[in-house]
């Protein structure tokens, strides 16, 4: 854990304050629209500042001077036109997290482009091949950009939408702020990197902290929920609802209830609701997380209406259609194996998992040249916390040599397995992959997914076709992790 408390943020408390008595869930605004053939955006990345709190306000970096940064709204098979200028006081570029996009516009310093630097310009463009929830932040320096406010979503509607009475998007965030309100300044220290990540002592929705959220009875919602922190998970409770997830990280599931009825959101990932609005008019509701054992707290109350939208929940259809996602074949795929070690009682997880590996049990540690836990733990007090197959990679230069090159257009398992005492969300950029497996046993709806979550000691196997050429990150998306060096490149050529 953190050496930062994590909050046990309540609405009450901060409603506490005559300050905030006004304070409300906010609506993302959409950004301009162009032509019907091609969106046409324009961001600025600059300087700036938020209120998060009445005891005064933090220095930002925003997107259009807001945070998040405008929404983004365009209709599956449109194109996507967006001018950014960067007005920070150092290099940056935007990655367009979980969309399937070629190479150059994939937004990663000295690997996919060089980084604008301040007083630059770049237009990206691309494609809007799949339909789903996105988001956009920079890959430069991302353990303190996104932190200092730097992030904004993108939606992509289906060609033909689903129907709901409202469509609404919470970007969740933290913030790490000082007693006087200010943004605390220690980006990447070395606390953060070795243990669980930045986790901040103040919890957003689109940039605020949450009120009520007003509801009506008989209303269905589609919440597009997107994880935004640079550590914190969020498992959140809809206390007497049952969400339906109809899409992870974008992609079409078949609608299912989540396990324990909590929805579970690593760092960078995204879960699509169908919400029914079941309580009483003039009732309310809170929506808790639950991840952080004897830390939960009330994130939001939802608040009906005296009077009912109608008196049952409607009977709309709940399946998305697919996106034009390739297949894998396991049969003919090729085998990978990828070993995520180091942090703090990193060597003693990975003497744990060699044990057991000796002794012939599932999920165990391959080994990787003559680099020992032990050493690895040497190297990471002095230098990287973070290693991938024995390999720490330095986050000011993205450019690395590829640790596995996918023959392009074929099918590919990567078999993951994390043998530190932290959780790794980890993200492949280009693709999505199925979820096929956990710990040995085959998952019950092979997801789609771009950022799946290794809990400490699991092993997950992924599918998918490296039908998307280039070179491409993998990387765990605690950005403090990922700048200790837990990042690697992935070459489909």
């Amino acid at each position: 854990m953190s050496m930062y408390t994590v909050p046990t943020l309540t609405r009450r408390a901060f409603l506490a304050s005559a300050a905030a008595t006004t304070a409300a869930m906010l609506p993302l605004a959409p950004a301009l629209r162009g032509t019907a053939a091609t969106r046409e955006i324009a961001l600025r990345a600059a300087p700036g500042s938020v209120r998060l709190v009445p005891s005064g306000e933090a220095a930002a970096w925003l997107y259009n001077g807001t945070v998040p940064g405008p929404e983004i709204r365009l209709r599956q098979g449109e194109r996507l036109r967006v001018a950014v200028d960067n007005e920070l006081p150092e290099e940056t570029t935007i990655h367009w997290h979980g969309v399937r996009v070629p190479n150059a516009m994939d937004g990663v310093p000295h690997l996919t482009q060089k980084p604008l630097a301040s007083g630059e310009s770049f237009v990206y463009e691309f494609e809007a091949v799949d339909a789903g929830t996105f988001w956009y932040h920079p890959h430069q320096r991302s353990f303190e950009q996104v932190a200092r406010g730097l992030y904004g979503p993108l939606i992509i509607e289906e060609r033909e939408p689903v129907r709901v009475d409202r469509d609404v998007t919470w970007m969740l965030g933290d913030w790490r702020l000082t007693k006087s309100g200010a943004l605390s300044d220690d980006f990447g220290n070395r606390h953060d990197i070795q243990h669980s990540g930045r986790v901040g002592n103040v919890v957003t929705i689109n940039g605020r902290i949450p009120g009520d959220f007003a509801v009506g009875k008989g209303e269905r919602i589609r919440l597009r929920l997107i994880n935004a922190a640079n550590a914190r998970i969020f498992s959140l409770d809809f206390v007497g609802h049952e969400p339906v997830v109809i899409a992870l990280d974008g992609q079409p599931v078949t609608p299912l209830v989540p396990d324990n009825g909590l929805v579970v959101l690593g760092p960078a990932m995204r879960v699509d609701l169908f919400i029914d609005m079941n309580g009483n008019a003039g009732s309310r509701t809170t929506v808790a997380d639950r991840f952080y054992k004897g830390l939960e707290f009330g994130l939001v109350d939802l608040v009906y209406d005296a009077t009912p939208l109608r008196d049952h929940a409607p009977d709309w259809p709940l399946a998305l259609p697919a996106n034009p996602v390739a297949e894998p074949d396991l049969r003919t795929a090729s085998r990978n194996e990828v070993v995520f070690n180091g942090g703090m009682m990193g060597e003693m997880v990975a003497q744990e998992m060699g044990e057991r590996m000796s002794r012939g049990a599932t999920g165990g540690m391959m080994g990787h040249g003559n680099m020992t836990a032990g050493g690895m733990m040497q190297m990471a007090s002095a230098g990287p916390a973070w290693f991938i197959n024995g390999v720490a990679a330095d986050e000011a230069s993205h450019a690395m040599k590829p640790i596995v090159t996918l023959a392009k257009d074929r099918s590919h398992i990567i078999a993951m397995t994390n043998a530190t005492a932290w959780h790794h969300p980890i993200h492949l950029h280009g693709h999505s992959f199925r979820v096929i497996s956990r710990n040995g046993q085959p998952t019950r709806h092979r997801e789609w997914q771009d950022t799946v979550l290794l809990s400490p000691r699991e092993k997950v196997e992924i599918a998918f076709v490296a039908d998307n050429p280039g070179d491409w990150m993998f990387h765990c998306h605690i950005l403090e992790h990922q700048a200790g060096g837990m990042m690697a490149v992935f070459r489909a050529a």
